[in-house]
């Protein structure tokens, strides 16, 4: 049972249209019978409440289902949340390249396209230009503009969620503090042409915390301490603590890339610190000793391709950085002691992985590990995109604010 769904059936006469709705989308009740099982609400009042739902599109009815009532009878009508509704646009920005796509409300992705946008040359830019690509993948979809419920961004640094803003990313110079959810619903409006003074919803968070939540969810629901450690131009992890992202205090949870490491005292990282396991273990790091090694290599995504062909050198720095990252994850896992540690990013193959294990097994108590699976990443480089709009559908979705909605629709 979720959460809200519990609360719905504490509150008894007090439950809403909002937590009916959320009843039947966990699965918990998925008929009118059920529905007032779980809530103490009468069948008059429960059909009041289920009519506003109906009315504004968001339910509809499926299948006959079991019979409610122990005297037997005609199956029930199930009720089931329509997906079909609208859609949610999602984007995940690295320091070199972006991810966009369409998709529906159960995740299924409907359009997406994937390009050059350099992290580099600030949000104005980049937000104008993704604002662009949003409009015209809602377009390839078949989709109206009006259909868009919401968009998900996905950002590699840290995010205040609250307001939706990057606090001090070490590797997004120009964009601490910028307004990502005003720029990018305008340039959205702008380019789809719509309303720009009513723009579409925008969530923003960390990619990592996105990637983490999309993998646990699809992959591994029943998973109550799930992390995944993204390793590309940068390092950080995600956190997912019983179906929920944990973000610490004010989004800083799981910056893992600016713990000191030994061994690393004359590596300078971005952040302007020396010796983050950033600077000696990213991807990005791997790429500097790549290059000064004479190696054409500027970036993770380089180093990706050097390992998938085989470069003996990027093997063995692989390695070699997978062993520090494992050295920091032992007291990762012996914190969170998470069911499942999943491995992503450019780095994220046999050689990386090999190391990781080596120093994790080796430092971490046997207690720690004894019911760990260290995995890589299922969705790949999806993962973001379907973190982000699921967060978009959570939150929207959430009995609070569906009766905000349903009362901006007037129903």
């Amino acid at each position: 049972m979720t959460g809200r769904a519990a609360k719905a059936m504490r509150a008894g006469n007090q439950a809403s249209a909002g937590e009916l709705l959320e009843l039947v989308r966990s699965g918990r009740a998925t008929t009118r019978g059920a529905l007032q099982q779980a809530t103490g609400l009468s069948r008059a009042t429960v059909g009041q409440r289920l009519d506003r739902l109906f009315r504004a599109g968001w339910l509809r009815e499926g299948a006959g289902g079991p019979v409610d009532s122990p005297l037997g009878g005609r199956p029930s009508i199930t009720l089931e949340f329509d997906d079909a509704h609208a859609v949610v646009l999602a984007a995940d920005l690295d320091t070199r390249h972006a991810r966009a796509a369409v998709l529906t409300l159960t995740g299924e992705i409907l359009a997406e396209r994937m390009g050059v946008l350099v992290i580099d040359d600030g949000p104005e830019a980049v937000l104008g230009e993704l604002g662009r690509w949003l409009a015209e993948l809602v377009q390839k979809s078949g989709r109206s503009a009006g259909a868009v419920c919401g968009i998900g961004l996905a950002v590699p640094g840290p995010v205040d969620t609250d307001s939706g803003r990057v606090v001090q990313p070490p590797i997004m110079p120009g964009w601490d503090g910028y307004d990502i959810r005003g720029r990018l619903g305008r340039a959205f409006a702008e380019h789809a042409g719509t309303d720009a003074g009513a723009p579409v919803p925008v969530l923003v968070d960390n990619d990592a915390n996105l990637m983490a939540y999309g993998e646990q969810r699809t992959g591994y629901p029943d998973c109550s301490a799930f992390a995944l450690v993204k390793v590309s131009t940068g390092i950080g992890a995600g956190v997912v603590v019983g179906g929920s992202v944990y973000r610490g205090i004010d989004g800083g949870a799981g910056d893992i890339g600016h713990i000191r490491v030994p061994g690393g005292a004359d590596a300078l990282c971005k952040c302007g610190s020396y010796g983050c396991l950033a600077a000696v273990a990213s991807g990005g790091a791997v790429a500097r000793r790549l290059a000064e090694a004479g190696v054409s290599a500027a970036s993770g995504s380089d180093v990706r391709a050097l390992l998938a062909a085989g470069h003996p050198e990027a093997v063995a720095l692989a390695r070699e950085a997978g062993r520090h990252v494992g050295d920091v994850l032992a007291t990762v896992v012996t914190l969170l002691n998470p069911g499942v540690l999943m491995i992503a990013g450019d780095l994220a193959g046999t050689h990386f992985l090999t190391g990781v294990r080596e120093l994790l097994y080796q430092r971490a108590l046997p207690r720690s590990t004894a019911h760990l699976d260290v995995v890589t990443a299922r969705l790949g480089e999806r993962a973001g995109l379907v973190g982000a709009g699921a967060l978009v559908v959570e939150h929207l979705y959430a009995p609070e604010r569906v009766e905000q909605r349903l009362a901006a629709l007037g129903v």
